[in-house]
């Protein structure tokens, strides 16, 4: 999988993608993550790549010029089955939405920043809209990180233990059961005895009995 990241600030999430998870994927050649000035495409000679709205609205738009410019020479590259503007009134990202996004080879995800983007690269350059919550960052970078790390981590190999990320949260629209390591007692608070039992069938039926009650009790909307 390749995800290119056009932003205006790469240096705000360069160390990110380059660490954990997502660097290992990188270094397995299982994914590619290219990170793109906007900066570099424009012509205007002090590098700015917003201006004034017309309108006289508050705030700057980004340009439609140089993200078009950028958004071409990559599809000159290769095909995209999604150029993706992470904006707070796009569709809700999800983990359902992660799951299908990682069967995909190649995305674009443009990063919003100002007041906007030009209303014509939203009808006409990107195919997807995508929110990650209903409130608004300085710029789309941290979105664009988030959906880079829930969708790689997906690709199959990233994970060491597939199954790992299979039992998140989200999954099945369930919360993870509750988790626990050694020791088996500390200060009086114990682990559950089913699992220390090693009975495997009633360690999964617990599993699945807690990702219920916890959802009910602390989610009850992803049960509709």
């Amino acid at each position: 999988m390749r995800i290119d990241i056009i932003t205006v600030l790469p240096e705000m999430i360069e160390g990110f993608v380059n660490e954990s998870i997502l660097a290992r994927a990188q270094k397995k050649g299982l994914a590619e993550i290219q990170l793109h000035n906007l900066r570099d495409y424009t012509k205007d000679k002090w590098r700015r790549v917003d201006d004034y709205p017309y309108g006289g609205f508050a705030g700057m738009v980004m340009q439609i010029e140089p993200i078009d410019r950028c958004i071409q020479a990559l599809k000159d590259e290769r095909e995209y089955d999604d150029i993706i503007y992470v904006s707070p009134d796009g569709e809700k990202f999800d983990q359902q939405m992660a799951n299908t996004m990682s069967l995909q080879q190649n995305l674009i995800i443009l990063c919003g920043h100002y007041k906007g983007i030009d209303q014509r690269v939203r009808d006409h350059l990107v195919t997807r809209e995508i929110s990650v919550g209903d409130f608004v960052l300085t710029g789309g970078e941290l979105a664009a990180a988030i959906i880079a790390d829930t969708v790689i981590r997906l690709v199959p190999g990233v994970v060491g233990d597939e199954q790992s990320a299979l039992s998140d949260c989200f999954q099945d629209n369930l919360l993870a059961a509750p988790v626990y390591t050694r020791p088996a007692d500390y200060k009086g608070w114990k682990v559950p005895d089913i699992l220390l039992s090693g009975n495997e069938a009633k360690i999964k039926q617990w599993e699945m009995d807690q990702a219920m009650e916890r959802t009910k009790r602390l989610r009850p909307d992803l049960l509709k």
